[in-house]
């Protein structure tokens, strides 16, 4: 008899650890936003940053042409993390950052050479698509079983 509550003590126990471990916490929270959306498009915004190599004197005296190239891929990097963040709006955030995506491929060399642009426009699309109701894939699997038996 003393040996079934250890093993039930320790079962509850461990469903306890896996609830309060911070990966876990992180995991769930994670599933609950479009969060590979929002990091794909502040990926490319900050890809797009790595390769405008100009100082900032440079910038400010070419003047607003070579400025709007910091523009473009500093709203995709705001318009990622809020994508993550406010995952309500994301709607409009996604499409403020497919515009700024495609607007950066004329000002910030050619996109950060086509990758950051194919970075913001994926995850632009990634979160526009993203659907908050959306049961979760085990539970789905599960429930496609059990209505085949």
């Amino acid at each position: 008899m003393m040996q079934g509550t250890e093993g039930t003590a320790t079962a509850v126990d461990d469903v306890t650890r896996r609830r309060t471990h911070p990966w876990a916490a992180f995991r769930r929270w994670r599933h609950r936003r479009p969060f590979g959306a929002g990091l794909a498009v502040a990926l490319g915004g900050g890809e797009i940053l790595l390769t405008q190599r100009a100082s900032i004197s440079v910038i400010l005296t070419a003047g607003a042409d070579s400025l709007i190239g910091y523009v473009m891929p500093v709203i995709m990097v705001v318009c990622g993390l809020l994508i993550v963040f406010n995952p309500r709006q994301r709607l409009f955030y996604s499409v403020v950052a497919v515009l700024a995506s495609l607007a950066s491929w004329l000002t910030s060399n050619l996109g950060g050479f086509f990758i950051g642009l194919l970075l913001g426009v994926v995850g632009s699309s990634l979160a526009f698509g993203w659907d908050p109701d959306q049961p979760a894939r085990a539970r789905r699997r599960w429930l496609r079983r059990r209505k085949a038996v």
